[in-house]
Order: structure tokens, then sequence, then C-alpha cells
């Protein structure tokens, strides 16, 4: 995730103490369901978002996008609700409401006057366990769907073009699939694929509910027991580890486009974070890689910002329009460190991607001042913490914890460890983890002569918000 996001998931750096009474409760339902409250009684609002831990990647090959197929289909009824019946009714009470899709995950939120929390429980509860739908509304959603996917990523030669660089980084990982899934798949889905996946995944042992504003806690564990607790009790899917095989050469993908500018993406696969609270290698690497990222891009006027889009120590030469570096930090599978850059006029992708790699080899021979982390780490809270004020990114931040099995207390376990991050650390791993073995090179090159093939005959159906 870029490190913008990754501050939103850090809610201990409250400016003010968690007591027992403010801090988030966890609790586990009858049927298995979990519970997480967050109270903040600062303003008469609450977030309820539910959580499936069911994601792009728990598909299988064949039906590619079903988990954001199934997203959709969630708001298109239940026995007792006619299609885009819950969405009214959540506006009717001064609510706002949506869904998304992940590799990890499916969320679905609604943000509503706190007086009328037990009615979108009760919506939400309701088209967990009684999702239905005919095959005419799955065939006009599907069509929805397809033209989502045409605009955000086949009429983007960007888009294509990082599609086609994860599916050519993993070899077995499933996060080598489009979270929208691959056209041929939506092309060739059924009814009946959505309904099984719903079936499988759609479990109480599964999911979470996860509620943050102006509650009491021992009232939402009553309600949460009588409206989600009765659902039945269901078994799990097994899941069977896919894990990636240690990458042994460099890998690189050339997308040719009809596009204005070229764009260069270096990723390299590292460790990622299973317990901030962990000292094991993996995390204390995580830690530092996630600091080394903020140092490279993390604040206004960063390393890359300097250095190659103003040519700030390169006599005053552009490299690039624009330049970033990410780090995913955690997931349910194998996360990347990754540096983009977009080759200023006359500068080849090549001497684009070069300078990228010279801003790593730079750290890892010269360090970095203790003075430029600790500024980088204020410049964090100072930005981000605010954030923290919405209740829709607290029980965003606590469902995102849960995904990956962390304690729901991690956010204040990891901004403790950030600030425990020394250069030592920073420059080790910038010495350790970007050999040529790890790295997967894309570049979009422009190709003027695909233009008149890149244009389509514009469709009927338009994508929902969902």
């Amino acid at each position: 995730m870029r490190l913008s996001l990754v501050l939103l998931f850090l809610s201990a750096a409250p400016l003010r103490a968690q007591t027992p009474e403010t801090g988030p409760r966890q609790f586990t339902l009858s049927n298995g369901m979990t519970l997480i409250v967050q109270p903040d009684r600062r303003a008469p609002t609450v977030a309820h978002m539910l959580w499936v831990r069911v994601g792009a990647m728990d598909e299988v090959d064949g039906t590619t996008g079903v988990a954001h197929v199934l997203e959709h289909m969630m708001f298109k009824g239940t026995p007792s609700l006619k299609p885009g019946e819950f969405s009214r009714r959540v506006a009717a009470i001064g609510g706002r409401e949506n869904a998304f899709t992940s590799r990890d995950a499916t969320a679905y939120h609604q943000q509503v006057p706190a007086e009328h929390l037990e009615a979108v429980m009760r919506l939400e509860a309701d088209r967990f366990e009684n999702n239905r739908w005919d095959d005419e509304e799955f065939r006009r959603e599907i069509e929805v769907i397809k033209e989502e996917r045409r605009q955000r990523v086949e009429e983007s030669p960007r888009a294509r073009m990082f599609e086609q660089m994860t599916a050519t980084i993993y070899t077995a990982a499933p996060y080598r699939r489009p979270v929208i899934g691959w056209m041929s798949d939506l092309e060739a889905m059924t009814p009946d694929d959505v309904r099984a996946f719903h079936r499988r995944w759609y479990v109480p042992g599964n999911a979470a509910v996860v509620i943050a504003g102006d509650v009491d806690v021992d009232r939402v564990r009553t309600m949460a027991e009588a409206i989600y607790g009765r659902i039945p009790a269901r078994p799990l899917p097994v899941r069977k580890p896919r894990e990636e095989p240690v990458q042994q050469g460099p890998k690189q993908v050339e997308y040719r486009a009809a596009s204005e500018q070229a764009v260069v993406a270096l990723a390299w696969q590292v460790p990622r974070m299973k317990d901030p609270s962990s000292r094991d290698p993996d995390t204390q690497d995580a830690l530092a890689l996630t600091v080394l990222a903020a140092l490279l891009d993390g604040y206004q006027g960063s390393r890359l910002e300097r250095r190659l889009v103003q040519g700030e120590g390169r006599d005053g030469q552009r490299v690039a329009d624009g330049a970033s570096a990410s780090y995913g930090l955690m997931g349910r599978g194998p996360q990347l460190f990754m540096m983009t850059a977009v080759p200023a006029k006359g500068v080849t992708p090549d001497a684009a991607a070069n300078a990228l790699k010279d801003e790593l080899a730079r750290i890892a021979r010269e360090g970095v001042g203790d003075a430029e982390l600790r500024r980088v780490l204020t410049q964090w809270t100072a930005s981000e913490i605010y954030k923290l004020d919405s209740v829709f990114n607290q029980a965003r931040e606590l469902g995102q914890y849960w995904i990956n099995d962390m304690p729901i207390n991690s956010s204040a376990v990891l901004l403790q460890r950030l600030r425990e991050v020394t250069p030592d650390q920073v420059q080790s791993v910038a010495r350790r983890h970007f050999s040529a073995d790890r790295l997967t090179t894309g570049v979009l090159v422009p190709d003027p002569a695909r233009r008149n093939g890149s244009a389509r005959k514009p469709a009927a159906a338009q994508p929902s918000r969902h």
C-alpha cells in the first residue's frame, strides 16, 4: 500500500490516550462470527461494516472476478428486499453506503445516525444470509461489470501494463489474478458460479462485523447476538497454501500501447509483516521497508521528488515527470516494494529505471541521517493522524487488522515499532532486498501505430457505483 494508506491504519497514535472504555473490544458471537466495537462519542454517528475474509485471492482460474461480481449482486435483493431496496432504505434514514472488493477481502459499509444502527444491522444480516436474485438480474449486472473493466482497465494503457506486470511477477500466488477478473472469465461466468461462491465463503465464521461511533458496547453486543448470531453456523472451507516460489532471476514486461508517455515500474518481492509485535526478522525488515518507502516518497519534497523530478544533485537535469515508491507491508499474500517513474521528455525508460535504482543504491551505500528519519516520522503523524477523526476510517482500520489475523491493538504497536526503526535498519534492508534476481521490470512503450486499434464502440451498460 502507499504510505498515505499505511498511516490510515495507524489508529493508535490517537491524540488522546485510549482507556478500556474508549478502546476497541472484540467478541465472538455464538455462531462464530466476530464482532469488533470501537466507541467514539464525539458525534452522534456510527460506521457499520461487514467484512468477509474472501477476495480475489480465493478465486480459481476460470471464474476470476467472481468475488467482485458477488459484491455487486449483494445489492440485488433478498426474499424480503427488491433489487436496489437496500440502498433506498439506507438513504431514507439519512445514511450512505457502498462496498469494495480487494485481493484479500470483501467489505460492505454504511454510515448512519447512531439511532439507526439496528436498522442497518438487520439489513446487512439479511443479505449476508439470504442474498437472492434471478438470472436476468445477473445478466444485466454482468454487462455493467464488463463495462467497468473496459473503462478502468482496457481503455487505460497504464492499467493494462500493470495488470500484465502483476501476472508476470507471481507464479503460484493468487495475487497474479486481477480483482475485477479477466474479461474472458466475466463473459463465461454463470449465475450459479456466483451463487456457489456465496454459499462457500459467506459463512459466519468467515465474517466480522465492525462498528465504530457513538455506541454502547454492551448494547451493541446484545443486538449483534440477536441479529447476526442467529444466522446458522456452517463449516468454513479449508484453505490450501499457495506459496510463491522464490524468484531466481529478473523478469521483464514490455507492453506496447497507444500512450502519450512511457512508464517504467520496478517491483521486488520482499517480506511482509504478519504481526507488528513480533521480533522475527521478516517483521523487522517489513518495518524498515515501510520507512524506506517513506524516505523515498512519503512526504512533499521527498528524495524521489527532489532528485528525479526537480533534478536536484543532477545539475538540474530532470529525469522524470513523476516518480513514486510504495510498499505493501501487510496482506494475506506476498508483498512488493515498487518504484515507478514517468520519464521526462528525452529520457529513455532505461535511464529512468537506472535513476530509481540509483536512489536505492545511494541509501544502501550512504545510509540516512537520524534527523531525516525523525522528520519523516513527525510528518507522518502530523499529516495523517487527523484521518482518525473519521469513524469510517476507524472501522476500516480495525477490519483490515482482522482480515490479516492481527490483534485489534495492532495500530498502537505498529506506530510504536515504526518509531523504533533506526537508520542502520533502513540501510540494511536497502542493501539486502533489491537484487536483480528478485526484480520484475515493467515498461509501457508508447506505440502510435496501435492508436487506431484502441477505439471501441460505446456500450449501452454503465458501471454502477458499487
